[in-house]
């Protein structure tokens, strides 16, 4: 099912839920995934309007989408949340003070929801990929130099496979990964490591 949803909209976020629910009759898990790269510049240049439009999107969408999926998740005794954070949740990058600051809060707000509701039953997690083979990254400006740069921040000299995430995103759905709460995932190929 598709449900056309504007992310940093609340009332879009609040519908997709009830969507979700009237159709499949609760909501057991959620992935919290849309974002966009965003402006770069330094923070002295940083547009306001840019600045704001990626906390929007990348931020508060995810707070507007666990704001809205935590009740139905209680309703069921528990769920599942997956947010899609960055391997930028970690570390800075030069010119990209909105995404960063975006992927950092999804991280803090990952690690809140897990104090909040563990003891109820709802789980949530999230994902730091470092520069990984998606539309986002073949939009880039300058893509040659751009496709070097992310191949050579990896200890693996390559860019990730978008099913190298996925795998991740499922397996902490599922019930093999019940005691894994509040964390971040990194997949990376090592980034973090230096």
């Amino acid at each position: 099912m598709f449900v056309k949803t504007d992310v940093s909209n609340p009332a879009d976020c609040e519908n997709l839920v009830k969507q979700a629910v009237q159709k499949y009759g609760k909501l057991d898990i959620a992935f919290n995934n849309a974002g966009i790269g965003g402006d770069t510049a330094p923070i002295g240049e940083y547009s306001i309007d840019a600045w704001n439009k990626i906390i929007a999107i990348n931020l508060s969408g995810v707070f507007y989408g666990m704001h809205y999926q935590i009740p139905q998740m209680l309703k069921n005794g528990g769920g599942v949340i997956v947010n899609m954070s960055s391997v930028l949740g970690k570390v800075g990058l030069a010119g990209a003070s909105g995404y960063v600051a975006a992927k950092h809060g999804v991280v803090g707000l990952t690690q809140n929801v897990a104090l909040e509701y563990g003891q109820q039953g709802i789980r949530a997690n999230c994902i730091g990929p470092g520069w990984v083979d998606t539309h986002l990254t073949h939009g880039m400006t300058q893509q040659k130099a751009a496709d070097e740069m992310m191949i050579n921040v990896s200890p693996m000299k390559r860019l990730g496979k978008i099913e190298e995430i996925v795998d991740l995103v499922l397996w902490l759905s599922s019930d093999r990964a019940s005691f894994c709460n509040g964390a971040y995932y990194p997949v990376d190929g090592g980034t973090l490591a230096g």
